[in-house]
């Protein structure tokens, strides 16, 4: 038997197992749903609210902006806070 010939053998025990699998009635899943606990939920909910509120202010900047300042001096036009992961320069 050839290597190939080995591969596709263990390829076809491997969708006949799993079919087989498949037509049990009332057959649990090969991979439980994934549950998150309560504090880390709480904690990924927190993340965008406290990484918004970190953002500086550079002094100078008009109101209501972002004011983010890149290496060539420029200044982010978009609004303070802004969601969008790159900035707007003018």
């Amino acid at each position: 038997m050839s290597k190939m010939d080995a591969l596709r053998a263990m390829r076809e025990a491997r969708y006949e197992e799993a079919a087989a699998r498949a037509a049990k009635p009332g057959a649990a899943p090969a991979r439980p749903a994934v549950r998150r606990s309560a504090p880390a939920a709480a904690a990924a909910a927190k993340r965008p609210a406290k990484a918004a509120a970190a953002t500086p202010v550079e002094p100078g900047a008009e109101p209501g902006l972002c004011g983010h300042r890149n290496m060539g001096g420029r200044t982010c036009t978009r609004e303070l806070g802004h969601a969008a992961k790159s900035h707007r320069y003018s």
